[in-house]
This record gives C-alpha cells, sequence and structure tokens, in this order.
C-alpha cells in the first residue's frame, strides 16, 4: 500500500473515532467539570454531540473548496494539527464551555472526509478510484469500532485519558503526513474558492428536483434519526440503567458498531437475495422496532447487550433504500442524490442529540412523571413505526418502486 494512500485511511478512521473514543468517559467528564447529575450531563452530552455535528456539516464543504484552492496537503495536515491541540484543550479543560469550545473547533477540524475522498481520487487511476474509495469507507468504519473500544479501554486510566490519546494519534498521524504527502494541486488546476459553491445546505435545494424521491428521503431521514439514539444516549442509560462502566459502555460500542460493519458488508447481500429491496426495508423496521421496544423496556445489561445483534440487522435499511432511490433518478443525477441523501443524515445527526438526551433527562431526572431511562428507544420505535407506515403507504397509493 501506497505510504499517502495509508495516511488517507488514518486521516479518515481519526475523523471517525473522534465521537466514539469520548463517548464512554463523557458522562463522569460533564459531571466533573460541570457537577450535577447524570440527567444534566445527558443535556449537556447532546448539546456537545449537535454542536459537533453542526460544525461538520457547515465546514465540510468549506475544507473541500479550501482544498481546491490552497491544496490538499496544507489543508488536511493544518486539520491534523489543530485537532491535536484541540485535544490536549479537552484534556485540560476545567469547565464546560472550554468542552463546548472544544466541540466547535473538533467538529471542524474532522471535516476533512471530503477533503481526503478529493486526494484519493487525485492519486488513483480512474479504474482504481472505486476500489481506493472503498478503502476509504472500511476506515470510517474501522474508526466507528475502533474508538469506543479504545475509549472504553483508556477510560480505566480517567476521564481525560482518551483525549490526550486522541492528541497524540493526529500529532503522529500529522508528523507521517509531512513526510509523505504529495500536494496534487497546481497552480494550473486549482481555483478559486468561493464561498457560493461551499454552501452546505446546495444539496437541500435541489430536493425539489427528485419528485420520485421525497418521500424515500423523508423515510431514510426518520430512519438516521432513530438510530441516532445509540450514540446520542448509550452512555448515559447504560449508567443509570445497569450500572455499566465506561469500560462496559466502549465494548458495547464496539461490539454494535462491528455487528454493523458485518450487515452491511454481507447481511445486506442475504437481505436482498431472500426479500429483495422493497422487503429488505420492511425487515429493516421490524428489526429496528423490535429492538427498540427490547431496550426501552429491558432491565438486564447482560440481555441488552445480547440485543446488539438485533438492533444492528436494522442497518440493511440505508443501503436498501438507496439502492430503491438510485433507481428513481437519472443517472445525471445520482450525484445530486448523495449529496441529499448526505444532507439528510447531516441534518438527522444534528437534530437526534437533543431531542434522544432531552427525552433521558425527562425520565430520569428528579420528579420525573414516570422513571423510564429507556424512554429515548420509545421515541425511536415511534419514529421507525411512522418510518414503516410511510414506505407501506407507497404501495398502497400506487407506488411500487
Amino acid at each position: 500500500m501506497r505510504p499517502a494512500v495509508l495516511f488517507v485511511m488514518i486521516t479518515v478512521m481519526i475523523d471517525a473515532m473522534g465521537i466514539g473514543l469520548m463517548v464512554p468517559v463523557m458522562p463522569d467528564l460533564i459531571r466533573e467539570v460541570n457537577g450535577g447529575g447524570l440527567s444534566e450531563a445527558a443535556l449537556w452530552g447532546g448539546v456537545l454531540a449537535t454542536t459537533f455535528a453542526v460544525m461538520q456539516f457547515l465546514f465540510g464543504p468549506v475544507i473541500g473548496g479550501l482544498s481546491d484552492r490552497f491544496g490538499r496537503r496544507p489543508v488536511l495536515l493544518i486539520s491534523l494539527v489543530v485537532m491535536a491541540a484541540d485535544y490536549v484543550v479537552m484534556a485540560l479543560a476545567g469547565s464546560i464551555w472550554l468542552l463546548f469550545a472544544g466541540r466547535i473547533v473538533g467538529g471542524i477540524t474532522a471535516a476533512t472526509q471530503a477533503t481526503a475522498s478529493a486526494y484519493m481520487a487525485d492519486i488513483s487511476a480512474p479504474g482504481q478510484r472505486t476500489k481506493n474509495f472503498g478503502l476509504i469507507g472500511a476506515a470510517f468504519g474501522a474508526g466507528f469500532v475502533i474508538g469506543p473500544l479504545l475509549g472504553g479501554l483508556l477510560a480505566e486510566y480517567g476521564t481525560r485519558a482518551p483525549f490526550w490519546a486522541a492528541a497524540m494519534l493526529a500529532g503522529g498521524n500529522a508528523v507521517f503526513g509531512w513526510v509523505v504527502l504529495k500536494e496534487t494541486i497546481t497552480a494550473e488546476n486549482s481555483r478559486p474558492f468561493s464561498l457560493r459553491r461551499a454552501n452546505p445546505f446546495g444539496a437541500l435545494k435541489h430536493l425539489g428536483k427528485l419528485p420520485g424521491v421525497h418521500k424515500l428521503l423523508l423515510i431514510y431521514f426518520l430512519y438516521m434519526m432513530a438510530f441516532a439514539v445509540y450514540p446520542s444516549v448509550w452512555s448515559y442509560f447504560g449508567q443509570e440503567r445497569f450500572e455499566w462502566t465506561p469500560a462496559i459502555i466502549g465494548y458495547s460500542l464496539g461490539l454494535f458498531g462491528l455487528a454493523m460493519a458485518l450487515v452491511q458488508a454481507g447481511g445486506i447481500r442475504l437481505a436482498l437475495r431472500w426479500f429483495g429491496e422493497r422487503g429488505t426495508v420492511v425487515a429493516g423496521h421490524v428489526f429496528a422496532i423490535c429492538a427498540y421496544f427490547a431496550l426501552a423496556t429491558v432491565t438486564s445489561g447482560a440481555l441488552a447487550l445480547i440485543l446488539t445483534p438485533l438492533a444492528a440487522l436494522a442497518g440493511v435499511i440505508p443501503p436498501a433504500l438507496q439502492g430503491i432511490m438510485s433507481q428513481r433518478v437519472a443517472d445525471n443525477a445520482q450525484g445530486e442524490l448523495q449529496g441529499a441523501l448526505t444532507s439528510a443524515s447531516s441534518l438527522a445527526m444534528i437534530i437526534s442529540p437533543l431531542v434522544m438526551t432531552a427525552t433521558f433527562a425527562t425520565f430520569t431526572q428528579i420528579g420525573a412523571p414516570v422513571y423510564m431511562p429507556g424512554a429515548p428507544f420509545g421515541v425511536a420505535l415511534l419514529l421507525s413505526l411512522v418510518s414503516l407506515i410511510l414506505f407501506l403507504r407507497r404501495r398502497a397509493v400506487g407506488d411500487v418502486a
């Protein structure tokens, strides 16, 4: 493997690890710097997660545009250096506002996947691009698995240990990139930076041009809203309901990430063979609804871990929906469709943490009308039910796609 390709893969993996690495320690860290109980910590956790997602959503196109103007190398290296410094600040943070500022900077510096993909395209022969984009996807998936596992392991050494580890990873990769990364943008192929082209809402404004997939996009959005319950409240839910340690929370999230990877790598093929695309979407919703109901009511930590593979089976929904939607639009609108899907996913990751953590706080705080730590999974269940009904009604009104 070429060193530059390895650097890009590590960069994407570190971006993906950014959230999972900290999830196991966030409940304890927030209470450490801000006081209060777990319910209050969950509310702040939702704000921090949404802040990170907003920054990624807003600055992904901006950073990509800057790389077109000034080059991939400086953008990627500067992002890594600033990311390393940001993790150091968060490791030393003594107030919730410093953590908040850290999430703002962290979201910006982690919005480099588009730039990493552009660099991969620059250095790949046309016939090799798809394969190399697959490597980026694999690295991103690995980050989601490794992040919480490493965060859970390092949590045994204190709430700040994962941040120091992340700082060393980002700093070390910046040094590696300084040595192996060569610039691919020259004076001849650079283009001026334009805020208009860097508009993150660009894909959303084109949704009206895709009339055949409006409802499917809404279904996709509702699925992502429900799915985001896991990174949003799992650590708070695990502590409150089962008294899990940060290590167990990290390992359980790693297990979930691994199960999701297996489902999307191999399980989707079996599902499509058995049920077809439409049947796969329906089956995925059934798995999701069953998993959310079980997690909303479960009182055994061991049973919650056993349910993880069942919850991961819902991961067949996105690729099946994408397959159906891709058949509904023209070949020259496929990029527009993917942009719309990315925007829908990003917006779900912005809204869902606030909704899920507020629900958790409402049903776990002192004086709660009903004590129910699993209430956020009840919200996810309702979202999934609405999503499934919308999908089934499409056939009922004659939409056969």
